[in-house]
């Protein structure tokens, strides 16, 4: 697993390291949204596509480093 945000604190070309997870087999992590607007939210945002969806971690598969 590799984190979004060590690859942009890396500071490295990010869409170069896309090519390369994705070359290795890299899939972008499942995004879940927040549950949100609890009493105290005021944060809560209900249009639809407000929750970011952007990926967190991207996923390699076993023995994808090996290569």
């Amino acid at each position: 697993m590799i984190e979004r945000a060590a690859i942009l604190a890396n500071g490295a070309d990010f869409a170069d390291v896309m090519a390369w997870i994705t070359a290795r087999g890299g899939i972008a992590e499942a995004v879940v949204p927040a549950v949100r607007g609890g009493l105290h939210d005021q944060h809560f945002d209900p249009r639809p596509g407000a929750v970011a969806t952007i990926p967190r971690r991207f996923i390699l598969p076993p023995g994808a480093l090996e290569q």
